[in-house]
């Protein structure tokens, strides 16, 4: 992955390089689909099994995203943050990666 985010942490956004932005655009829209077909297959009564496979990639491809963005924030507002001597952004890092491998 690139490393050359911009995170701007008093006003709490992030600019993201059109490549790497699109990309997550992409994978976002499919999980989005994804989850469209799977509400789908329940209205269509479709076999349990067939519907927990979908709903697995669908939990894959949003860990997928998720590595991704976390893999940008490390490398750019985390460093960021800390270079400017703002080590508070390790225990809310800590707090957000709690949240994601749940």
């Amino acid at each position: 992955m690139e490393d050359n985010h911009q995170c701007c942490s008093t006003d709490r956004s992030t600019e993201r390089p059109d490549k790497i932005k699109a990309n997550l655009i992409s994978r976002l829209n499919r999980v989005e689909g994804q989850v469209r077909g799977i509400r789908g297959m329940v209205e269509k009564d479709v076999y349990c099994d067939d519907i927990l496979n979908q709903i697995a990639a669908v939990q894959s491809a949003l860990n997928a995203v998720g590595k991704m963005l976390l893999e940008g924030h490390m490398k750019s507002c985390v460093m960021d943050r800390i270079q400017q001597g703002d080590h508070e952004v390790i225990d809310e890092l800590l707090k957000t990666m709690n949240k994601l491998m749940k």
